[in-house]
């Protein structure tokens, strides 16, 4: 993945794609933070790790631009984002992501809402990088509740 990026990086640059170009080099600049704090070059589960907190963030200042009025950062962002997901893996649809929280709650058998951790716990390795985490928690907790 990391070997993708800086290829598409370097066509960005030939092309002189400069919005492209920003968003890479953003990336990049994270993913090599990220490598400097754990000491050694990213896998490419944490790869998809931090491009999904970029993808997070931006989703994020979506919700505030879009507060503010102010269309033309929401289109931009936007635009990031897409470029952003080309890097991410195929996401799951909504079927295949209550799939999976079923599966959860029959391996687990939770009792209580203190079990959200351990329901957490067991999808988060299936879903990360693949489903929309907040989505999946937002299910977790109302299933948990209409227990």
């Amino acid at each position: 993945m990391r070997n993708k990026l800086l290829s598409d990086l370097t066509q960005a640059m030939k092309n002189q794609d400069k919005e492209t170009l920003s968003v890479l080099r953003m990336v990049k600049g994270a993913i090599q933070l990220e490598e400097i704090n754990n000491k050694h070059e990213v896998t490419d589960d944490e790869f998809i790790g931090v491009v999904s907190k970029q993808i997070k963030t931006r989703k994020e200042s979506i919700v505030e631009f879009e507060k503010a009025g102010r269309n033309d950062l929401v289109e931009q962002t936007t635009k990031e984002i897409e470029i952003l997901n080309k890097y991410m893996p195929e996401q799951l649809s909504e079927e295949e992501v209550l799939k999976v929280i079923d599966e959860a709650f029959n391996t687990i058998k939770p009792q209580s809402n203190k079990d959200m951790g351990k329901l957490m716990g067991y999808v988060n390795p299936i879903l990360r990088g693949k489903a929309d985490m907040s989505f999946v928690s937002k299910t977790i907790k109302e299933k948990l509740d209409n227990m």
